[in-house]
């Protein structure tokens, strides 16, 4: 697809969040089964559930377009994906692990924040509120789960210094 109006870019960047949210999907529950601390395994479970909600609704969005979400891969995603992965093959101690772990987490939800920011305000310039609304209220979500991450890591990062 050539790239020559803000719809077109609009219509590959949500194809661009939905495939990276797929690949959230895959990389979650290793996550969580890798985790040690009992919150932080709950809080990839949950994040999970949400995460389902986000492509339900990318989906409802990219077909309200008449597009389909398939047909792109989200590279930057599968790197950030790729470095917690690595993380967990290393073994660290637990502590030091779980804390890589949230901050890899982080990572990723910086990652989709800017994303849906960004197709947030294209969907309003492009006149779709209907979009605009459904952006937000992942975006909201993603923010909402990197302050809990932020909690986390605040108890979690003190455990994993105090193992040294």
């Amino acid at each position: 697809m050539e790239m020559d109006t803000l719809a077109k870019l609009y219509v590959d960047e949500l194809k661009d969040l939905w495939s990276a949210e797929k690949q959230i999907l895959q990389a979650l529950p290793k996550m969580a089964k890798a985790a040690k601390a009992r919150p932080l395994k709950q809080g990839f479970r949950d994040h999970a559930r949400q995460t389902r909600e986000h492509v339900r609704r990318l989906e409802r969005i990219i077909k309200s377009l008449d597009a389909s979400p398939r047909g792109k891969k989200c590279v930057g995603m599968e790197g950030l994906l790729k470095e917690g992965a690595e993380l967990i093959k290393e073994r660290p101690e637990a502590d030091v692990l779980d804390a890589g772990l949230i901050a890899a987490a982080q990572h990723v939800e910086h990652y989709e924040m800017a994303g849906y920011g960004t197709v947030r305000t294209w969907a309003k310039v492009l006149g779709h509120s209907d979009h605009a609304r459904l952006l937000q209220r992942t975006l909201n979500e993603e923010g909402d789960t990197d302050k809990r991450l932020t909690k986390l890591a605040e108890k979690i990062n003190v455990a994993a210094e105090n193992d040294e």
